[in-house]
Parts: C-alpha cells; sequence; structure tokens
C-alpha cells in the first residue's frame, strides 16, 4: 500500500471525512483529496498532526516496515 492510500484508509477506519481531517490538520479539504490521490505529499508538519490525531507513528502512514535498525 503506499502512502497516499495509507492517508486515505486511516481516515475511511477512522469514520472521518476529509473535511473533518483538514480542520484537524490545518487545510483545506481539496487538498487532503490531493493527498489521498497521490497528486500531492504531505508536509512534515501536517504528516505529524496527522499522526498525532489518529495515534499512529509516521511509520505507519509511510509504509515503513517495523523494526527498523536505527544507524549509531
Amino acid at each position: 500500500m503506499q502512502i497516499h492510500e495509507r492517508i486515505k484508509a486511516t481516515r475511511i477506519d477512522n469514520d472521518k471525512t476529509q473535511e473533518e481531517i483538514a480542520n484537524i490538520i490545518g487545510c483545506s479539504s481539496k487538498q487532503i483529496s490531493r493527498y489521498e490521490k497521490g497528486e500531492q505529499e504531505m508536509t512534515i508538519s501536517k504528516l505529524k498532526a496527522l499522526c498525532a490525531y489518529y495515534h499512529v507513528s509516521a511509520d505507519y502512514i509511510l509504509g515503513l516496515p517495523k523494526n527498523l535498525e536505527w544507524p549509531r
């Protein structure tokens, strides 16, 4: 699943409209539509707000595998 698909799937799983999420993260519903269609990438600040609202990690939205090793 690609990033834009996860953004949309997470919104739908939480029974939220694009307008509700737009109000929560501070953008327009048109912008949410662009994110969900993959027409535009979400900024880090919007991604952070989205993750905080849904209580998920950015790794989940970005589709990164679990248990990534961090460089030391």
